[in-house]
């Protein structure tokens, strides 16, 4: 890609436009560098560095530029001086990923820092697929990528998933309530997809009820009216392995 170009992926638009995403700083290279050896299609990201990584090991094709175009580039006051241009590589909806993988479905969730979050403990755990719904934050947004902490590289994502479409893929469905079931349930362990909402609105309460979802319960104290999102959903994702 051109940099003129290149300079525009910080715009979801111009991500869609040309079907690229930036990497910034030393860790997440390293992430993106051990993905590949796994995932050809990684393998086409090219590397843009300053001279102070100009002898920076690497299997991707690398391009040597000024600190002065690096500085447009970048998304941080102070670039490290090493950013990727990543091909975006959503998983395909999958006959058999209900069989193989454990669905989350995020149901236009807005905070990139929530996301980033999840998207680590999904990795962390392994076996997980991440679907997020029409509306949800782009999970390519620099902000994303960075909370994620190289996460986004080793977990399945659809995006804009419709939440009426998971009936039709899931045998069973999960959603969180105060006047659900105990997680500690052996039910739930055997639920497929997993359903959370929107940070201040939740999921619609008609939609739950025509995918039949089951409610569950994380039990508190009742000090807070609630929990942060990424917090509800690593606990439900421990469960669901211990």
């Amino acid at each position: 890609m051109k940099l003129d170009d290149i300079k525009k992926l910080h715009q979801k638009k111009y991500r869609n436009q040309f079907g690229h995403y930036l990497v910034e700083g030393e860790h997440l290279v390293l992430e993106l560098q051990r993905a590949g050896e796994h995932q050809p299609a990684l393998r086409q990201a090219e590397l843009l560095v300053t001279e102070a990584y100009e002898n920076w090991q690497s299997p991707l094709r690398t391009q040597l530029i000024s600190s002065k175009k690096m500085a447009q580039i970048s998304d941080t006051k102070t670039p490290q001086g090493i950013v990727a241009v990543v091909p975006i590589t959503p998983a395909p909806p999958s006959p058999d990923a209900a069989k193989t993988d454990i669905a989350i479905y995020l149901h236009e969730i807005q905070d990139p820092g929530n996301l980033g979050t999840i998207l680590r403990t999904l990795a962390w755990f392994g076996g997980f697929r991440c679907l997020l719904s029409p509306g949800s934050v782009d999970p390519y947004n620099p902000k994303v990528v960075r909370a994620s902490m190289g996460a986004i590289f080793h977990v399945p994502m659809e995006l804009d998933v419709p939440l009426d479409s998971l009936a039709g893929r899931y045998s069973s469905i999960a959603s969180l309530d105060m006047s659900g079931e105990p997680l500690t349930s052996p039910s739930f362990k055997s639920v497929s997809c997993y359903v959370f909402g929107n940070e201040a609105r939740g999921v619609p309460r008609e939609a739950l009820t025509d995918l039949n979802a089951t409610a569950f319960t994380i039990p508190g104290s009742g000090a807070i009216e609630s929990l942060n999102l990424a917090s509800a959903v690593n606990l439900c994702v421990y469960e669901r392995i211990r």
